[in-house]
């Protein structure tokens, strides 16, 4: 009884992140394509609209957002709309998480992140991402500190820590490796090893 629950939960293991990740695919580009579908039939005709073309409309409406959030004027317009809601009580928390979430997700991608380092807290090791030089040079002046990403495992979100260079130890590992690191508590890392031994 003991192996057939052993194989189930293999199994589980094996199919469940795959489902989730199709299934989550799905229900992104269907929700994308049901809110636009009524914005299309009323710019198109119904007999030119096709199953997709609101899924094309929701990504052209991405791109060009992006592309107006580069422009000075709609630069500001953005900042005023978040320091509005950064100020109401509730609505901080939520539109807090959410701006987080997107800074885990987007984090590989920022220019501004320099390295992968580790920290010493609490006599512990932390797994870090200097993200900050530029920030901390402005705030603490001549003291040399450096604003570094802390991600929190199984989480999103994390702190930032304005911290001494001299505290910090570079990692050699990519910065995409390190966040998986660090969110999944090193779970993945000690599995594949367990496996190799196997």
């Amino acid at each position: 009884m003991n192996r057939v629950l052993s194989f189930l939960l293999k199994g589980l293991v094996a199919v469940l992140p795959l489902g989730l990740t199709v299934y989550l695919i799905y229900w992104l580009l269907a929700t994308g394509e049901s809110l636009a579908k009524p914005v299309v039939l009323w710019l198109l005709p119904h007999s030119i609209y096709f199953p997709g073309l609101g899924l094309a409309f929701s990504l052209g409406m991405l791109i060009l957002v992006g592309f107006l959030v580069n422009l000075y004027g709609i630069r500001y317009l953005v900042t005023l709309s978040q320091n509005i809601f950064e100020r109401i009580p509730l609505v901080k928390s939520i539109y807090g998480a959410f701006k987080d979430m997107m800074m885990v997700f987007n984090l590989s991608e920022k220019k501004e992140m320099k390295s992968v380092v580790s920290l010493e807290w609490n006599g512990a090791q932390v797994i870090g991402f200097v993200t900050g030089e530029k920030t901390g040079e402005r705030l603490f002046g001549d003291q040399d500190l450096v604003g570094v990403y802390v991600p929190l495992s199984y989480q999103i979100g994390g702190i930032t820590l304005y911290i001494s260079r001299e505290r910090l130890t570079e990692l050699d590992i990519g910065v995409e490796e390190a966040m998986r690191l660090a969110l999944t508590a090193g779970i993945q890392a000690d599995a594949n090893k367990e496996e190799n031994k196997n």
